[in-house]
């Protein structure tokens, strides 16, 4: 039978977890975690634990007021024989603080040199905006180079953004890590750069790079995938984006 501090320790673990869900779901913590479509789930799921939680302390409550009124001198006896429940139990709060009060950093160049480039054929090919320079997402333009053979890209000056990562011969590509679902099941796609590469690249530094397309492409010592290259003009320093994750992946 659980005792009246096993219900509170349960009670306090559900709050505290529908708190994290709902305090992620409400800042771009959430991002980290599972795609920016997820976050109605998510806002819901810790609803739902809190509710559940002060559902069971108010139960738990009750419970005790009631035994208290038909307790004996069994009950008595019985008690001062009863273990208390380990007080260890509640250092399962940490991980539940940690998630609140800590964002963890999204993933980087260290999954993405082990993990082979993840791109995809797209559907279709969607007309491109007349801007200059273009702006695109990793995954667009890495489909648009090797599938479509740079037909929508040639001629076009192009802005990408994302991370360095260094393969084993120093060869710097430019990651974005791609989403189907959450960053458990995050895979990386890779852009080889050339032309005006800055002197020093540090992993996992941000930049923003505008080139234009050549027709090269490289194989992912990983899983042999193609990587595309794009020939940069210029290249700077970016701060992180609000969302680390390109979501165009299987979208």
């Amino acid at each position: 039978m659980d005792t009246p501090v096993n219900r509170q320790s349960q009670a306090a673990v559900l709050f505290l977890l529908g708190a994290a869900l709902l305090h992620a779901g409400t800042t771009d913590l959430y991002l980290r975690y599972v795609k920016s479509g997820l976050r109605p789930l998510l806002l819901a799921s810790g609803a739902v634990l809190i509710l559940t939680a002060l559902a069971t302390a108010w139960y738990e409550r009750r419970k005790t007021k009631r035994e208290q009124k038909q307790k004996d001198v069994k009950d008595v006896a019985d008690a001062g024989h009863s273990h208390p429940e380990p007080r260890v139990s509640w250092l399962l709060i940490l991980p539940l603080l940690a998630l609140i009060l800590v964002a963890p950093p999204a993933l980087g160049s260290y999954s993405a040199n082990r993990t082979g480039t993840a791109l995809q054929e797209p559907l279709a090919y969607p007309a491109l905006a007349a801007t200059n320079p273009l702006p695109l997402n990793v995954v667009d333009y890495a489909g648009r180079a090797v599938y479509d053979h740079g037909r929508t890209l040639a001629g076009r000056e192009i802005r990408l953004t994302g991370f360095v990562a260094l393969d084993h011969d120093g060869t710097p590509y430019l990651v974005r890590m791609a989403l189907n679902c959450c960053a458990a099941d995050a895979q990386p796609v890779k852009i080889g750069l050339t032309g005006d590469i800055p002197p020093v690249l540090q992993p996992d530094a941000w930049l923003t790079v505008t080139g234009t397309y050549i027709p090269r492409t490289t194989h992912d010592p990983v899983n042999n995938g193609p990587i595309p290259f794009i020939k940069i003009t210029d290249a700077r320093p970016t701060p992180i984006p609000r969302d680390p994750y390109d979501e165009s992946w299987n979208n």
